[in-house]
């Protein structure tokens, strides 16, 4: 009876692809079952491909993870478009702001362009992310600009591509509540500097993605009877440790990650 009301509310549409459900304990005490049948109830629905679930997550609605290729270097509205799913963007920071430690190293300046948002896939949050502009770029764009449309698109300057480093956290409470999943959770991190043609600094960047909504995608040439990895560079676990600490670090008033994931 429990696993056929869940069924209804998902079908009606209670519960979005991706969400995370109730927790055991909580649809314990609104049926007044015990946990044993609650998630006898959600392996039910699990075996029909309607739920998931993951050590540390909890249950979530079932849903295929967006692929973001690092072929090229493009925006998440494009990625989810392309995916045929509806992109919005929520703009929860504008203003110029005492450069942050990797901000002022990378592109040189004592002030930067910060703009924080939340970008959001069929209406429920997929990225939070965190932008860090030149000052002198960064003096050209207002916020109704960057509401319209991201960095990339109305930067005037010729783009030359962009290093990321990717790596797996657990969620602080910020995020978490931004993104409506369990703080400790598993996200992907994204720290990206975007140059332009002649190879100079424009923007840093950081990306923050639920684990199960994303995954990303790389092309692998055979060369010479070994893989060459095409726009990947494997870095090594302690540099890649200390790189993610001093990013993530210089996020201003976003608090550090635990390692995890």
């Amino acid at each position: 009876m429990i696993a056929e009301e869940l069924r209804g509310r998902l079908a009606a549409g209670e519960f979005a692809a991706g969400r995370v459900l109730p927790s055991e304990a909580e649809l314990s005490r609104s049926y007044q079952a015990s946990r044993v049948t609650i998630r006898r109830a959600l392996e039910s629905l699990r075996a029909e491909g309607l739920v998931d679930s993951r050590q540390g997550f909890g249950w979530f609605v079932a849903a295929h993870p967006l692929r973001q290729s690092l072929a090229r270097l493009g925006t998440i509205e494009a990625q989810l478009e392309a995916s045929g799913r509806r992109s919005e963007r929520r703009i929860l920071g504008f203003g110029f702001v005492p450069a942050p430690p990797r901000a002022r190293e990378v592109l040189g300046d004592d002030t930067v362009l910060e703009v924080r948002r939340l970008n959001l896939a069929d209406g429920e949050p997929f990225a939070r992310v965190t932008v860090w502009c030149s000052e002198a770029l960064g003096a050209e764009l207002s916020r109704s600009d960057i509401e319209r449309a991201s960095f990339l698109e109305q930067l005037p300057v010729e783009l030359g591509g962009a290093s990321q480093t990717i790596g797996a956290a657990g969620c602080e409470a910020v995020d978490a509540g931004l993104l409506g999943i369990p703080v400790g959770s598993p996200v992907l991190v994204v720290l990206r500097i975007t140059h332009r043609s002649s190879g100079e600094p424009v923007l840093v960047s950081e990306h923050v993605f639920p684990g199960h909504l994303t995954e990303f995608a790389v092309e692998l040439d055979q060369v010479d009877d070994s893989l060459t990895p095409r726009g990947l560079r494997l870095l090594e676990a302690e540099a890649g440790a200390e790189e993610t600490r001093r990013f993530a670090g210089s996020a201003g008033d976003c608090p550090r990650r635990r390692p995890g994931g």
